[in-house]
């Protein structure tokens, strides 16, 4: 049985990304939305396209996403994670080249809770002495 595809999770902060990576002409789709409708800004495009750039793939594949959670750097962060671990699906030799700009590693940093008897995560209530 042929494989048509490479599918992928990426995460960033709250947001995680389901990516789906299919032999085509370089068209993303997120949330059954072009790119360019869904992403007002032009550095989160530049931040999703980085993989394929890298990889010089942009042509080969359409990339297909549903995204949940988070704003839209966080969303941006997720699908590429997402589509850097679909690549390497595809092609493990981009590993290397992929884990040292960096687009493998997962980036944990996510909201600290606030605690109790506190005002937030580390500020506290204001205190004086009398």
């Amino acid at each position: 049985m042929a494989e048509t595809g490479y599918h992928a999770v990426g995460k960033r902060k709250s947001a995680i990304a389901r990516v789906w990576l299919r032999p085509g002409q370089g068209n993303i789709t997120i949330n059954k939305i072009s790119m360019d409708r869904y992403i007002p800004r032009e550095t989160a495009k530049m931040v999703i396209r980085q993989p394929l750039d890298l990889t010089e793939t942009g042509d080969q594949f359409d990339v297909y996403v549903n995204v949940r959670g988070g704003g839209i750097s966080g969303q941006a962060g997720a699908i590429k994670h997402g589509i850097s671990k679909a690549l390497i699906e595809f092609n493990p030799d981009f590993r290397d080249k992929l884990k040292k700009a960096g687009f493998i590693t997962r980036d944990a940093r996510i909201k600290e809770r606030k605690k109790y008897g506190q005002r937030s995560a580390r500020a506290r209530f204001q205190y004086s002495k009398r």
